[in-house]
């Protein structure tokens, strides 16, 4: 239950459905019609998914074509996601750094909206490392699977209900928000870190 709930945390910290709320809000909102920033908050989200299922299903596969050991990677991952937990706390926060991306005449459903606000790279990296196949059976590939999931509606829906939850917690308190969870993902980011070292070395660490 423990692992669940740590999988959970991580995962939404770098899906971050709540930081995504204001990139949402700057694409559409230019739009009238309310049945077009639906069709974009379910176009944005089907993408991100499918991007983050590709890298569950073939991104260790294609690590292994590299003869890149997971535990390397794992280093990798970690330090990435730090320097990204790192400009979640103390640089620009997740909303105000996407807003510069949105550009006239671009889809914004895939861009900057599916990748990177919900499909970012912490997300990717993520994604392979809590379904490693050599830590985790298919069961529980699958159960991370679904939590990923479980998040990408809960983004859906909080992005249908953009209007009212931007009012509720306010620029303010997205940007918050995101900053809380950028220290949970250093944490994590830093036990990913010495995971792999450990597991590179053959080092038995008991908990």
């Amino acid at each position: 239950m423990n692992d669940l709930i740590s999988q959970f945390v991580l995962l939404w910290a770098v899906i971050d459905p709540i930081g995504t709320l204001p990139v949402y809000i700057a694409v559409t909102a230019a739009m009238h019609d309310p049945l077009l920033r639906r069709k974009i908050a379910v176009q944005a989200t089907l993408v991100a998914a499918g991007v983050l299922l590709f890298f569950v299903v073939a991104g260790e596969f294609l690590l292994g074509a590299m003869r890149i050991p997971l535990s390397a990677f794992q280093v990798a991952g970690g330090l990435v996601l730090f320097l990204f937990a790192l400009n979640m706390i103390f640089g620009e926060s997740k909303p105000e750094g996407e807003l510069h991306l949105i550009r006239p005449g671009v889809n914004g459903a895939v861009f900057p909206l599916a990748m990177p606000s919900i499909a970012s790279p912490g997300a990717m990296m993520a994604a392979i490392l809590l379904t490693d196949k050599n830590r985790f059976s298919l069961i529980d590939q699958a159960i991370t699977s679904l939590l990923m999931l479980t998040i990408l509606a809960l983004t859906l829906g909080l992005m249908l209900l953009a209007a009212p939850m931007q009012k509720l917690i306010g620029a303010s308190g997205a940007n918050i928000i995101s900053r809380v969870m950028g220290l949970i993902l250093a944490a994590v980011a830093v036990n990913a870190v010495l995971t792999g070292i450990a597991d590179y070395f053959g080092i038995r660490v008991t908990p």
